[in-house]
Protein backbone atom coordinates (compact mmCIF):
# COMPACT_ATOMS: atom_id res chain seq x y z
CA UNK A 1 0.00 0.00 0.00
CA UNK A 2 0.78 3.59 -0.44
CA UNK A 3 0.85 5.81 2.29
CA UNK A 4 0.18 9.56 1.74
CA UNK A 5 -0.08 12.23 4.06
CA UNK A 6 -2.07 15.14 2.85
CA UNK A 7 -0.97 18.02 4.70
CA UNK A 8 -2.23 22.09 4.85
CA UNK A 9 -2.99 24.86 6.83
CA UNK A 10 -6.46 26.37 8.32
CA UNK A 11 -9.06 26.49 5.19
CA UNK A 12 -6.61 25.52 2.61
CA UNK A 13 -8.74 22.50 1.21
CA UNK A 14 -7.11 19.75 2.45
CA UNK A 15 -10.66 18.03 3.91
CA UNK A 16 -12.32 18.37 0.64
CA UNK A 17 -9.13 16.88 -1.37
CA UNK A 18 -9.17 13.74 1.49
CA UNK A 19 -12.57 13.22 0.94
CA UNK A 20 -12.53 13.14 -2.48
CA UNK A 21 -9.63 10.58 -2.60
CA UNK A 22 -11.89 8.67 0.32
CA UNK A 23 -14.63 8.64 -2.22
CA UNK A 24 -12.63 7.26 -5.25
CA UNK A 25 -11.37 4.53 -3.24
CA UNK A 26 -8.23 5.82 -1.01
CA UNK A 27 -8.24 4.31 2.81
CA UNK A 28 -8.95 7.66 4.89
CA UNK A 29 -6.92 8.55 8.42
CA UNK A 30 -8.22 11.75 9.90
CA UNK A 31 -5.44 13.07 13.16
CA UNK A 32 -8.66 15.21 14.01
CA UNK A 33 -10.58 12.25 14.65
CA UNK A 34 -7.42 10.13 16.23
CA UNK A 35 -7.18 13.58 18.65
CA UNK A 36 -11.02 13.22 19.44
CA UNK A 37 -10.31 9.33 20.36
CA UNK A 38 -7.80 9.66 22.34
CA UNK A 39 -9.32 12.01 24.32
CA UNK A 40 -12.26 9.97 24.83
CA UNK A 41 -14.03 9.27 28.14
CA UNK A 42 -11.53 7.43 30.88
CA UNK A 43 -8.40 7.13 28.16
CA UNK A 44 -5.01 8.31 29.95
CA UNK A 45 -4.83 11.37 27.69
CA UNK A 46 -7.92 12.99 29.15
CA UNK A 47 -6.66 12.46 32.50
CA UNK A 48 -3.40 14.20 31.52
CA UNK A 49 -5.22 16.67 30.35
CA UNK A 50 -7.21 17.36 33.02
CA UNK A 51 -4.47 17.67 35.65
CA UNK A 52 -3.00 20.14 33.10
CA UNK A 53 -5.61 22.53 32.51
CA UNK A 54 -8.41 22.11 35.35
CA UNK A 55 -10.61 19.00 36.60
CA UNK A 56 -13.63 21.05 34.99
CA UNK A 57 -12.86 20.47 31.52
CA UNK A 58 -14.32 16.67 32.35
CA UNK A 59 -18.07 17.35 32.23
CA UNK A 60 -20.17 15.10 34.57
CA UNK A 61 -20.76 12.47 31.83
CA UNK A 62 -17.05 12.13 31.37
CA UNK A 63 -16.52 13.71 28.24
CA UNK A 64 -14.18 16.57 27.65
CA UNK A 65 -15.45 20.29 27.22
CA UNK A 66 -13.64 20.91 23.88
CA UNK A 67 -14.82 24.54 24.29
CA UNK A 68 -13.33 25.08 27.45
CA UNK A 69 -9.80 23.42 26.96
CA UNK A 70 -9.48 25.28 23.98
CA UNK A 71 -9.82 28.52 25.68
CA UNK A 72 -7.48 27.61 28.27
CA UNK A 73 -5.04 25.99 25.84
CA UNK A 74 -5.15 28.64 23.46
CA UNK A 75 -4.68 31.52 26.08
CA UNK A 76 -0.94 31.52 25.55
CA UNK A 77 2.03 30.16 23.49
CA UNK A 78 3.28 27.97 26.18
CA UNK A 79 -0.38 26.66 27.03
CA UNK A 80 -0.81 25.86 23.38
CA UNK A 81 2.74 23.92 23.61
CA UNK A 82 1.89 22.06 26.47
CA UNK A 83 -1.62 20.52 24.87
CA UNK A 84 0.81 19.50 22.06
CA UNK A 85 3.24 17.77 24.13
CA UNK A 86 0.18 15.87 26.15
CA UNK A 87 -1.97 14.92 22.64
CA UNK A 88 0.95 14.24 20.34
CA UNK A 89 2.43 11.48 21.73
CA UNK A 90 -0.76 9.64 22.02
CA UNK A 91 -2.12 10.59 18.41
CA UNK A 92 1.13 9.57 17.29
CA UNK A 93 0.85 5.87 18.66
CA UNK A 94 -2.72 5.81 17.17
CA UNK A 95 -1.40 6.83 14.22
CA UNK A 96 1.27 3.98 13.64
CA UNK A 97 -1.77 2.05 15.36
CA UNK A 98 -3.62 2.49 12.47
CA UNK A 99 -1.32 2.11 9.55
CA UNK A 100 -0.12 -1.37 11.17
CA UNK A 101 -3.89 -2.37 11.02
CA UNK A 102 -4.16 -1.01 7.17
CA UNK A 103 -1.30 -2.67 6.74
CA UNK A 104 -2.79 -6.11 7.39
CA UNK A 105 -6.37 -5.65 5.03
CA UNK A 106 -5.11 -3.28 3.04
CA UNK A 107 -4.17 -4.33 -1.13
CA UNK A 108 -1.28 -3.92 -3.02
CA UNK A 109 -1.08 -0.50 -4.75
CA UNK A 110 -4.26 0.62 -2.26
CA UNK A 111 -3.82 4.72 -1.21
CA UNK A 112 -3.89 5.21 2.50
CA UNK A 113 -4.54 8.83 2.84
CA UNK A 114 -3.55 10.54 6.29
CA UNK A 115 -4.93 13.90 6.56
CA UNK A 116 -2.38 15.70 8.31
CA UNK A 117 -3.61 19.83 10.24
CA UNK A 118 0.49 19.84 11.67
CA UNK A 119 2.90 18.36 9.53
CA UNK A 120 5.68 19.78 11.13
CA UNK A 121 4.53 18.31 14.41
CA UNK A 122 4.50 14.81 12.77
CA UNK A 123 7.85 15.23 10.95
CA UNK A 124 9.14 12.22 12.84
CA UNK A 125 6.96 10.37 11.31
CA UNK A 126 7.03 11.22 7.94
CA UNK A 127 9.62 8.01 7.34
CA UNK A 128 6.03 6.08 7.55
CA UNK A 129 4.75 8.36 3.96
CA UNK A 130 5.32 7.36 0.48
CA UNK A 131 4.35 10.47 -0.48
CA UNK A 132 3.44 13.94 1.00
CA UNK A 133 0.60 15.61 -0.80
CA UNK A 134 0.53 19.54 -0.04
CA UNK A 135 -2.95 21.28 -0.42
CA UNK A 136 -1.63 25.14 -1.40
CA UNK A 137 -4.19 28.22 -1.01
CA UNK A 138 -3.42 31.57 -0.92
CA UNK A 139 -3.61 33.12 2.63
CA UNK A 140 -6.54 36.20 1.99
CA UNK A 141 -8.73 33.27 0.08
CA UNK A 142 -7.94 30.92 3.51
CA UNK A 143 -9.11 33.55 5.44
CA UNK A 144 -12.19 34.52 3.48
CA UNK A 145 -13.25 30.72 3.70
CA UNK A 146 -12.10 30.31 7.01
CA UNK A 147 -14.60 33.51 7.71
CA UNK A 148 -17.38 31.44 5.57
CA UNK A 149 -17.81 28.85 8.24
CA UNK A 150 -17.90 31.02 11.00
CA UNK A 151 -14.31 31.32 12.04
CA UNK A 152 -13.48 34.93 13.41
CA UNK A 153 -10.50 36.92 11.72
CA UNK A 154 -8.90 37.09 14.87
CA UNK A 155 -9.22 33.34 15.30
CA UNK A 156 -7.72 32.74 11.90
CA UNK A 157 -4.94 34.77 12.72
CA UNK A 158 -4.05 33.18 15.98
CA UNK A 159 -4.80 29.68 14.17
CA UNK A 160 -2.53 30.08 11.13
CA UNK A 161 -0.08 31.41 13.15
CA UNK A 162 1.18 28.36 14.94
CA UNK A 163 0.69 26.41 11.98
CA UNK A 164 3.51 25.65 9.73
CA UNK A 165 4.14 28.24 6.20
CA UNK A 166 3.94 27.38 2.87
CA UNK A 167 8.05 27.09 2.57
CA UNK A 168 7.92 24.30 5.09
CA UNK A 169 4.96 22.61 3.27
CA UNK A 170 6.58 23.18 -0.28
CA UNK A 171 9.90 21.89 1.03
CA UNK A 172 8.14 18.21 2.29
CA UNK A 173 6.03 18.12 -0.24
CA UNK A 174 6.24 15.30 -3.49
CA UNK A 175 3.10 16.63 -4.89
CA UNK A 176 1.15 19.73 -4.69
CA UNK A 177 -2.43 20.64 -5.79
CA UNK A 178 -3.31 24.31 -5.82
CA UNK A 179 -7.00 25.57 -4.33
CA UNK A 180 -7.73 29.09 -6.27
CA UNK A 181 -11.05 27.98 -7.57
CA UNK A 182 -14.47 26.78 -6.72
CA UNK A 183 -14.65 23.10 -4.75
CA UNK A 184 -15.50 21.43 -7.32
CA UNK A 185 -12.47 22.20 -9.70
CA UNK A 186 -10.39 21.66 -6.24
CA UNK A 187 -12.28 17.92 -6.36
CA UNK A 188 -11.26 17.85 -9.83
CA UNK A 189 -8.12 18.12 -9.48
CA UNK A 190 -8.05 15.65 -6.76
CA UNK A 191 -9.79 13.16 -8.89
CA UNK A 192 -6.75 14.40 -11.89
CA UNK A 193 -3.87 13.44 -8.72
CA UNK A 194 -5.26 10.22 -8.22
CA UNK A 195 -5.61 9.25 -11.96
CA UNK A 196 -2.26 9.69 -12.60
CA UNK A 197 -1.01 7.86 -8.95
CA UNK A 198 -3.84 5.37 -9.44
CA UNK A 199 -5.24 4.84 -12.54
CA UNK A 200 -8.30 5.99 -14.38
CA UNK A 201 -11.49 5.91 -11.84
CA UNK A 202 -14.97 5.64 -12.67
CA UNK A 203 -17.11 9.44 -12.98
Amino acid sequence: MDVVFCAGPIASGKSTVADELRRLGAWRIDLDEASRQVTAAGSPCLAELARAFGADIVRADGTLDRTLLAKRAFASPEAAEELEAIELPHIKRSLVEALSYAATVAEEGDCVLVEVPLLDRVEDLLPLADAVLYVHCPRARRRELAQGRGVSEEAFTERDARQPGEAYLRAHATDVIVNEGTEAELREKARAWFSEHYGEVAS
